[in-house]
């Protein structure tokens, strides 16, 4: 009888880590065409403007929902929940700035460092400096260091800016997982969209909220926001911070393809080489991770 129940709680885990997965990579899917769609409206609205008009449609579709305000927010949670808000604004508008800058594979692939450094700087395996080696390498390639480098330095730095966001919006996201489940995305939005909207309108004015802008930004909002935020706060409960970051790798080559598919960016030979470095520093680490800990064991 115990074997069995062994057996069925390891079924249960697996099934648990299998839909986490899942729900990683239908949010970057979900993610990487919508920033693709959005950033045809930079040219009406701007970057800021997209990104404020984002947020805002997509925290009110989760509020209307989730309806969080159905059960208190507990108080040992709240500077937290703040803090993930406030992460979440910022990732915004830094990734989009870049994105209006540099292609969206390469925004992508260097955001995606910074949940890869969660992996990296909690690991003190010898083999997991290789991947380390890998992920500095692809950067390097990726940065504008030569006078001849095609990429603009400023969006450089805001997809470098967008890492760091991404990697505080998992540690904070984390905390809040266990706290307040999917409704943590539906307040952090709103928080985001209070913090974010004075930009977007100090940049776009009344343009904002014509028609088209509108249709088109709900539509942008729920693939890039609602979406795959709710995806991966359900991800969060299945899988711990190292293992869900590294789940990320796949977000580089994602975005590239989006990028091509609607924007028909076409990126040259070494900048592939460089995202196949950032890829091939997140996925390998996972092939060689020897311990898979539980959620509860994930930095908090």
């Amino acid at each position: 009888m115990t074997g069995n129940g062994d057996k069925k709680g390891r079924g249960f885990a697996l099934a648990g880590i299998g839909a986490g997965a899942g729900a990683v990579l239908l949010s970057l899917t979900s993610m990487n065409l919508g920033a693709a769609f959005a950033k045809t409206l930079f040219p009406l609205v701007g970057a800021y403007g997209i990104a404020a008009l984002r947020i805002d449609l997509a925290a009110i579709l989760l509020l209307l929902f989730r309806r969080p305000w159905r059960r208190p927010i507990p108080r040992d949670v709240r500077w937290h929940l703040l803090a993930y808000g406030a992460t979440l604004g910022l990732m915004n508008l830094t990734i989009y700035q870049a994105f209006a800058r540099i292609p969206l594979g390469i925004a992508m692939a260097i955001e995606v460092t910074g949940p890869l450094a969660i992996v990296l700087f909690g690991s003190r395996r010898p083999r997991d400096f290789l991947w380390l080696g890998a992920a500095v390498a692809g950067l390097l390639l990726l940065l504008p260091l030569r006078a001849d480098a095609p990429l603009d330095p400023l969006g450089v730095a805001f997809a470098a800016a967008a890492a760091a966001c991404w990697a505080l919006y998992i540690l904070t996201g984390k905390r809040l997982s266990g706290a307040l489940g999917g409704d943590a995305v539906a307040w952090g939005m709103l928080v985001a969209a209070i913090l974010v909207m004075p930009v977007g309108l100090a940049h776009a004015g009344a343009a904002l909220f014509s028609p088209w802008v509108l249709l088109i930004g709900i539509a942008i909002a729920l693939l890039s926001s609602a979406l795959p935020y709710s995806l991966e706060m359900e991800a969060m409960r299945r899988l711990s911070a190292p293992v869900f970051g590294l789940m990320l790798s796949s977000a580089p080559a994602i975005g590239a393809l989006a990028g091509f598919i609607v924007l028909g960016e076409r990126l040259t030979g070494m900048q592939w080489i460089a995202i196949a470095c950032i890829v091939a520093a997140s996925g390998g680490s996972a092939l060689t991770a020897g311990h898979k800990p539980a959620i509860e064991d994930a930095p908090q």
